[in-house]
């Protein structure tokens, strides 16, 4: 089918987008249950619909030149909301317990940063590509993601003449985040099964609630508990927008949600000790859950928006490209990240997130994260480090990277 040479152009407002994300994770949650296999590969149930709902999309702009774009500014609000829940979750004893295997996975990240850039310029080379489409094909679309590639394209296309370099990292980040929220599940599935992992069975995951009946503290999940959860969200939010302003001050930079995070992290270590008697929300149910569902509708609208029309000009060659990071990446997680982190079940669930990072975006790390848990049991320093290295460390080694390539 070819797409029809008048395009019409149909954007969602926030709200209806908002209820389209609700109705597309419920859809993927029954294909999940429905099909056994997503369920053992530990596919996200926001990925399902979300990837669903992509198609129907592309089906829409194919068959009938119906470009459909969504209104996310919600989509926003939640990221912050899930990250600051991340940080209220993060004890000091875990952070210190996460230095060894924070350093570890930043020191892999830094090398694989450099090894994905190597299989682009090879890859590159061999099919005898644009040169200045290298990067574009490595770090700044798949490591970086769509805000990296978007930040970068005019610097490269001016640098070397690429009239296309928009289009070419915007849909080579597309696919990698696809493919990210794909391939993540199975591995730690792999590894869990073949080395008999198992989680922490008598505490909570980080993120949602267990995928077990009846789970002992869901009793203390009511109104009162979700509000209170929700105003110790806004607070920390708020003090993350007061922690960003002052950071920009003095010339750093960091994503928001980074700031909330660290804000909630200082709460969350502070707070409770100088007023015991204070109900904090650190590690109970109605935050899980608050979590989860900014996380499930979070992935769900990112991945509807997607238009994967905008895959159709990258070619076969470049999905070639593609396919080699894809092996490569697999490779590191099952080869090196697994061992290196310790061949335990927090290694395979670090393995699980390192998809996001090398192929996809923080959110879709977590995501894969949060559904091997789910099934398997905690790993609360897991979602501590890894949103570190992947929303911080990462985005200030791949911007020098980036420019070394340009230059």
């Amino acid at each position: 089918m070819q797409a029809l040479a008048m395009t019409t152009n149909i954007e969602t407002p926030g709200f209806l987008t908002f209820t389209i994300s609700i109705v597309v994770f419920f859809l993927g949650a029954g294909i999940n249950h429905w099909i056994a296999p997503l369920r053992r590969w530990n596919i996200p149930d926001a990925v399902t619909g979300g990837l669903l709902a992509a198609i129907v999309t592309l089906v829409a702009y194919k068959a009938f030149g119906l470009a459909i774009t969504f209104d996310l500014d919600a989509r926003d609000m939640l990221l912050l909301y899930f990250f600051t829940g991340i940080g209220l979750n993060a004890r000091l004893s875990d952070l210190l317990t996460g230095g060894r295997p924070f350093f570890i996975l930043l020191l892999l990240t830094l090398a694989y940063l450099v090894i994905q850039n190597l299989i682009a310029a090879g890859s590159v080379a061999v099919l005898g590509l644009p040169k200045g489409i290298t990067v574009l094909l490595g770090s700044a679309s798949l490591i970086g993601g769509h805000g990296t590639t978007i930040a970068w394209a005019p610097l490269i296309e001016t640098r070397f003449g690429l009239a296309n370099a928009m289009e070419i990292g915007v849909a080579a980040a597309t696919l990698g985040l696809v493919i990210a929220s794909i391939v993540g599940g199975p591995v730690a599935g792999f590894l869990i099964s073949r080395n008999g992992l198992k989680g922490q069975v008598d505490e909570a995951p980080a993120v949602g609630l267990a995928d077990v009946p009846d789970e002992p503290g869901n009793e203390d999940l009511n109104h009162i508990s979700l509000l209170r959860t929700m105003l110790v969200l806004n607070v920390a939010i708020l003090l993350g927008f007061v922690v960003d302003k002052l950071l920009a001050q003095t010339g750093i930079k960091l994503p928001l949600f980074v700031a909330c995070m660290l804000a909630a992290i200082a709460l969350t270590n502070t707070i409770p000790r100088f007023v015991p008697r204070l109900r904090w929300p650190s590690r109970t149910p109605a935050l899980a859950l608050i979590s989860d569902l900014s996380l499930n509708i979070f992935l769900a609208m990112s991945l509807m928006s997607m238009q994967l029309w905008t895959l159709g000009e990258l070619g076969p060659a470049l999905v070639l490209v593609l396919a080699v990071q894809t092996a490569g990446a697999v490779a590191y997680m099952l080869f090196v990240v697994f061992p290196a982190m310790g061949h335990d079940y927090l290694a395979a669930v670090i393995a699980a997130g390192f998809s996001g990072i090398s192929l996809g975006a923080t959110p879709t790390a977590i995501a894969n994260m949060t559904a091997v848990t789910k099934a398997h049991g905690a790993a609360p320093t897991a979602f501590i480090i890894l949103p570190l290295v992947s929303a911080f460390f990462i985005d200030i080694a791949n911007a020098l990277t980036i420019g070394l390539f340009v230059r």
